[in-house]
C-alpha cells in the first residue's frame, strides 16, 4: 500500500522505465524533445545515459528516430508535452501507426490542467487525434499508481501506444495498488440509478460527485475508462443496460473524445440518455484548479448532469 497522498501522473514515467530496464526483460530506448525534466523521463537518462536521446524542440525528428530505433528491435518510449506531440501527426501516422511499430508516446501536460501555460499549451484534441490512428492503444491514467501500471502494460504489449499524463499533483485513487488491464474499464463505485464514466483527472471528480449523489439517495456507478482505445464496450453496454442513463466526463472536447466514442458505440447497440461533461471551448491561463472551474470540469457539473440525465431516463 502506498503512503503517498498525492502525485502527478507524469511523475511515474522515469522511475517506471528504470524499473523495467533494471528487470533485464526489456531493451528500452527513450527519446525526448527537450522536456525530459518535466515529463520525468530525464531520471531514466541519469541511470541509463546511453539509452536516452534528446532531439531538442523537434518533435517530428524525435518520432522519426523513435521509428528507426523500433525497427532495430528496441522498445521505444518517446516523450514530450501532449500539445507538442500533435506536431508530429504525419510522422506518427506514416512511420508508427501504418507499420504498427513498437513505439510508445507518453505525453504529459494534457488537457487544460497545464493551467498557467495558457490555451496554446493546453492539448484538448489529443484523444481524438491519437484514437484516429489505427493500431494505437490510447490510455489516460487516473492517478500516478495507474500511470505506472499503464507504462508497464505498454512495455509488455507490442505496438503503438499513446499515454496522456497530467501536470498537477492529484490524489491517489488506487491506494491498494493498481487495477489496470488494457481495454478494461475499472468499476470504482456500485450503482443502479445511472453510470458516470470518466478518465484522467475527471475520475476523482466523478467519485466526489457519486458520493454527493448518494447523500441524496441516488446510486451512481462509476467507471474509470482509462483505456479509450480499445474501448471496453462490454462494460459500457452493461452500464447502459443496468442503469439506463450515463454521464461521461473528460478533460477533452466532448464532441471528439471519450464521450463521442461511447455515444458512437451505444447508438447502434444500447441507446440510452447521455449527458456530457467536457470541453466545448479553449482554456485560459490560470491555476489548474481555476482552469477546470472556468471550463466546467467539476464535480458540481457532474452532479448537475446526473440530475439532467435522470430526468430523461426511460423507466
Amino acid at each position: 500500500m502506498t503512503t503517498v497522498k498525492s502525485a502527478a501522473t507524469r511523475e511515474a514515467l522515469g522511475p517506471t522505465l528504470i524499473e523495467l530496464q533494471n528487470s533485464g526483460e526489456f531493451d528500452l530506448i527513450v527519446v525526448d524533445a527537450d522536456l525530459g525534466k518535466s515529463t520525468s523521463a530525464r531520471t531514466f537518462q541519469d541511470t541509463y545515459p546511453g539509452r536516452f536521446f534528446t532531439f531538442g524542440i523537434a518533435e517530428q525528428n524525435m518520432i522519426s528516430a523513435a521509428a528507426g530505433f523500433s525497427v532495430m528491435g528496441h522498445t521505444v518510449f518517446a516523450t514530450t508535452f501532449a500539445v507538442f506531440a500533435e506536431h508530429a501527426f504525419d510522422q506518427l501516422r506514416m512511420m508508427v501507426a501504418q507499420p504498427n511499430l513498437n513505439v510508445k508516446i507518453v505525453a504529459s501536460h494534457g488537457g487544460v490542467s497545464p493551467g498557467e501555460d495558457g490555451a496554446s499549451a493546453q492539448s484538448i484534441e489529443d484523444f481524438a487525434l491519437f484514437s484516429s490512428l489505427l493500431n494505437f492503444n490510447v490510455c489516460v491514467p487516473a492517478d500516478v499508481i495507474e500511470a505506472a501500471a499503464i507504462t508497464k502494460a505498454a512495455a509488455l504489449t507490442p505496438g503503438p501506444f499513446y499515454i496522456r499524463t497530467a501536470r498537477p499533483k492529484t490524489s491517489i485513487i488506487y491506494t491498494n495498488g493498481p487495477q489496470f488491464e488494457l481495454g478494461k474499464a475499472n468499476q470504482l463505485r456500485e450503482g443502479n440509478d445511472l453510470t458516470i464514466i470518466a478518465c484522467g483527472l475527471m475520475v476523482e471528480r466523478a467519485l466526489t460527485a457519486a458520493d454527493e449523489l448518494k447523500n441524496n439517495n441516488i446510486n451512481a456507478r462509476v467507471l474509470n475508462m482509462s483505456t479509450l482505445r480499445p474501448l471496453d464496450t462490454n462494460s459500457l453496454f452493461a452500464a447502459a443496460t443496468d442503469t439506463g442513463a450515463l454521464v461521461i466526463a473528460e478533460e477533452h472536447l466532448s464532441h471528439t473524445g471519450l464521450g463521442a466514442m461511447c455515444a458512437h458505440a451505444l447508438a447502434s447497440n444500447v441507446p440510452v440518455p447521455i449527458e456530457f461533461v467536457g470541453l466545448d471551448r479553449y482554456g485560459e491561463s490560470a491555476t489548474w484548479e481555476e482552469a477546470l472551474e472556468l471550463t466546467g470540469l467539476t464535480s458540481e457539473k457532474i452532479i448537475s448532469a446526473s440530475h439532467q440525465v435522470l430526468s430523461r431516463k426511460i423507466t
